[in-house]
């Protein structure tokens, strides 16, 4: 049986956890690889009381799985999931956010091709959380192409399932505490030429809380990254 770890990263999550938890729990429970998968979810050291409710979920929860650890940004505690599954021997990888604005009924044609594809990946196509994040995936799609030479479809989306084995072949071409691992990587599966599939997701408004990534934040991510994305072209 496959081993399935659903890694969420949580910052200041606390008006959305339970819920994201309740939606994503009986996916990893039908997919539960006798026993071995795993909903891991990551509080990036947050400030309310995210941790703790992750803690009292778990209580009735064998296959949900709270980690904590110091703040480091998005990019640097999805990098930290992926690296942990792997160290527990994962078959596959599933990265979703804790906002609630992915849906976990659209998982099963994910799961369905899981071995056709080194990673299958979700498209926001209607995309539903405003237009300055729109301009911004555009945006990042036009860098994309001028930095490495290649087209990808939406390479931010936080609805992605990887095949282990694959991921852990380019794993340590990420810097450790790199800001846009997510990109980075389905940056690296199209100039490594591996199998790649999108798929349509409905992407919803944030359902709780405050997001903490503003404008003036993704600019200055932006103007790391196109240090940083220099640096990994040479490398690949």
């Amino acid at each position: 049986m496959d081993k399935l770890y659903i890694v969420i990263p949580a910052y200041n999550e606390e008006e959305n956890i339970s819920q994201v938890i309740e939606d994503w729990y009986p996916i990893v429970e039908k997919h539960s690889g006798e026993g071995e998968s795993r909903l891991l979810v990551i509080d990036d050291g947050s400030k309310d009381r995210t941790y703790e409710i992750l803690k009292a979920c778990a209580a009735d929860k064998p296959l949900l799985l709270p980690l904590t650890k110091p703040n480091g940004g998005h990019g640097a505690t999805v990098l930290y999931g992926y690296r942990y599954a792997l160290e527990q021997g994962a078959d596959y990888i599933f990265q979703t956010d804790s906002d609630g604005q992915t849906l976990p009924e659209e998982f099963e044609p994910f799961w369905e091709q899981r071995k056709q594809f080194d990673m299958v990946i979700g498209w926001r196509r209607g995309r539903q959380d405003g237009g300055s994040r729109v301009f911004v995936t555009k945006t990042l799609k036009a860098v994309i192409k001028v930095c490495f030479g290649v087209t990808v479809t939406d390479a931010n989306t936080p609805y992605r399932l990887m095949k282990a084995e694959t991921l852990r072949r380019y794993i340590d071409l990420i810097p450790k505490d790199f800001n846009l691992s997510n990109v980075i990587i389905s940056v690296i599966y199209a100039k490594k030429g591996c199998a790649v599939k999108y798929i349509p997701i409905t992407f919803r408004p944030r359902q709780g809380g405050v997001n903490s990534i503003n404008m003036k934040k993704i600019f200055k991510i932006g103007q790391q990254a196109l240090s940083d994305f220099r640096d990994i072209n040479r490398a690949l």
